[in-house]
C-alpha cells in the first residue's frame, strides 16, 4: 500500500472503530515465553471514551500498542474500523497508523528543533501533503485546543500543559478514527491533568473521535463512558 493511496471508503464509514479477537501477547522464546494478554476479544464503536486501567505491568500499554498497531500479536486479529491488520507487513501498518490513527504520549513526544506548527503538522507532512496545506490545518487545530498564540514556540518554551495541548493538535491533524493516549495527564500537576482531561472529552463530544486512555487515575477514568481493566492477562469491564 502506497502512502499517498486512498483507504477504502468503508474503512471511514465502520461504526466500529475497534475489534480484537482472540488476541494473545507474549514476549520471549517460545520456550519460555511470557504470555501479558490472553485471548483478549472485544469491541469499541465511533464516539466512545474508554478507559484501560489495572495495575504496573498488567498489560494496560501493550493492549493500547496492540489497538495502535505499534506492536503484533501472536495469536488472533487486530481489525481497526472493518480493516483487518493481521496480515498487513510493515509499511501497511504504517500507513494505517499515519491514516486511522493519532497518538498521544505521557512525554509528549514533541520534536525540540521545530516550532508548534511544525510538530503538529508533522503527520500531515509525512503523508505526503504539501507544507502549505499541513501548516493550515496544523494551525486550524493548534487554534482548537487553545494555541493560536504559541505556534512560533519551541517546546522548551512551551509550559508541559502547553506542550500536551501541541501533542494533542498533532494527534488530531490527521482526523483520526481513534485517539488512543498512554497516561496523558501523567507527567502534569493535577490542574493541568484535569484540563487536559477536560479537553480530550470536550474534543470527544464535538468531533466524535473515539478516545481511549490508558490511566493510572481513578477520577479521570471515572469520565469515560467505558472502563476495561487489564488483570492476570485478562481484561474485564
Amino acid at each position: 500500500m502506497n502512502i499517498a493511496e486512498k483507504l477504502p471508503e468503508s474503512v471511514f464509514a465502520s461504526a466500529e472503530a475497534i475489534r480484537l479477537k482472540e488476541i494473545t501477547y507474549a514476549y520471549g522464546i517460545q520456550s519460555d515465553a511470557t504470555t501479558i494478554l490472553n485471548n483478549i476479544s472485544l469491541s469499541i464503536h465511533r464516539g466512545e471514551t474508554c478507559a484501560i486501567t489495572g495495575p504496573s505491568g498488567a498489560g494496560k500499554s501493550t493492549l493500547l500498542n496492540l489497538i495502535g498497531l505499534l506492536e503484533k500479536p501472536v495469536k488472533g486479529k487486530v481489525i481497526i474500523s472493518g480493516y483487518d491488520t493481521s496480515t498487513a507487513l510493515p509499511d501497511e501498518r504504517a500507513v494505517l497508523r499515519n491514516r486511522l490513527l493519532g497518538f498521544i504520549f505521557q512525554n509528549f513526544n514533541l520534536l525540540p528543533r521545530l516550532n508548534a506548527l511544525e510538530n503538529a503538522a508533522l503527520p500531515l507532512l509525512y503523508r505526503g501533503i504539501s507544507k502549505e496545506k499541513a501548516f493550515i490545518r496544523a494551525k486550524d487545530k493548534l487554534e482548537l485546543v487553545g494555541l493560536s498564540n504559541r505556534l512560533n514556540h519551541r517546546p522548551h518554551e512551551l509550559s508541559g500543559g502547553q506542550s500536551q495541548r501541541v501533542a494533542i493538535a498533532r494527534a488530531l491533524v490527521g482526523e483520526p478514527i481513534l485517539l488512543l493516549a498512554d497516561e496523558p495527564t501523567g507527567n502534569l500537576d493535577r490542574k493541568t491533568g484535569d484540563m487536559i482531561a477536560n479537553l480530550l472529552l470536550s474534543l470527544n463530544a464535538s468531533q466524535n473521535t473515539t478516545l481511549i486512555m490508558v490511566t493510572h487515575d481513578d477520577a479521570l477514568a471515572s469520565k469515560m463512558k467505558r472502563r476495561l481493566n487489564v488483570l492476570n492477562g485478562k481484561v474485564f469491564e
